[in-house]
């Protein structure tokens, strides 16, 4: 028999590129499908939510300022972290949503292809969704996206890590910075994406973890006036219907829950949720001594 002590891993949240604990000192207990012990997680508070926001807004100029291409190249270097330790989150994954190691395998495999599917759309979406529009007189007009801002993002309750990424990817490959509450009962995948994040290129603070009971964390989140808009997929209907209420006092984009089948290629409607367009008009000119027009 082995005389070392295992060493117990301490999760904690992820707020502006660092790892606090929570500032309640609270934590939660955490338990596979089976009721079997997992580890506690951070029990995060209203404080720690607002923490959040404050560095998600913080990252938003330099995060929505950078080219598509390079948000790309630094979304494909988080997937090739997540292939690294596709082995952790198998594990992890299979503990959380008690499937077998082969079905977990297959779920952890779909979300790094995600990932790497929300990478190559970060320089595509503007072509999709803007253009040049036609107009009487001599001008020019364009319309382009731009992303809202920052975005609270209530991951899926059951589909602890195809689910977070599919919610979460879409939010900051369009340039918007995010506050996200993991599963309340399926948190340490999203607490281990975090670690990914951290190691990899993604700047402190454009993706913000936070763990514990969904309702307290999503109910300032809803109401904070430096949320530009949420994503409701994790809520409950009653849940959902409050936190609607709230979100309209700064008329916050909302995203409301629906049925979705996180397997199927997801389309472009995540994206779209969280971009504004702007619209430009510029006069023509003229060119030469005979005055025509472009």
């Amino acid at each position: 028999m082995s005389d070392r002590l295992n060493v117990l891993k301490t999760y904690k949240l992820y707020v502006g590129g660092k790892f606090p604990r929570s500032e309640s000192g609270r934590v939660y207990e955490v338990s596979d499908s089976k009721g079997k012990w997992l580890a506690n997680a951070p029990l995060s508070s209203r404080k720690d939510a607002r923490d959040a926001v404050v560095a998600a807004r913080k990252a938003f100029g330099a995060w929505s300022g950078a080219t598509a291409y390079n948000r790309g190249q630094v979304l494909y270097r988080v997937a090739e972290m997540l292939e690294g330790r596709r082995d952790q989150f198998v594990r992890e994954v299979a503990e959380a949503e008690g499937l077998s190691k082969s079905k977990s395998a297959a779920v952890v495999d779909a979300t790094i292809d995600r990932w790497v599917w929300y990478a190559g759309w970060t320089d595509k979406i503007a072509q999709v969704v803007g253009g040049g529009n036609p107009v009487a007189g001599p001008f020019f007009n364009l319309s382009s996206p731009e992303p809202t801002g920052v975005v609270a993002v209530l991951a899926p309750q059951e589909s602890s890590f195809l689910g977070l990424v599919s919610v979460l990817a879409p939010v900051i490959a369009t340039g918007n910075t995010a506050v996200v509450v993991a599963s309340e009962k399926s948190p340490l995948p999203a607490l281990s994406l975090a670690e990914v994040l951290a190691t990899s290129d993604v700047p402190g603070g454009v993706v913000n973890v936070l763990s514990g009971r969904t309702a307290e964390i999503a109910t300032p989140l809803a109401a904070h006036q430096d949320v530009n808009a949420i994503d409701l997929a994790g809520a409950d209907e009653a849940l959902a219907k409050e936190l609607e209420i709230a979100a309209a006092d700064n008329l916050k984009r909302v995203l409301r829950p629906q049925p979705v089948d996180y397997s199927e290629t997801p389309g472009i409607d995540r994206m779209t949720a969280f971009l504004e367009t702007k619209t430009v008009w510029h006069p023509t000119g003229s060119l030469g001594a005979s005055g025509s027009s472009y």
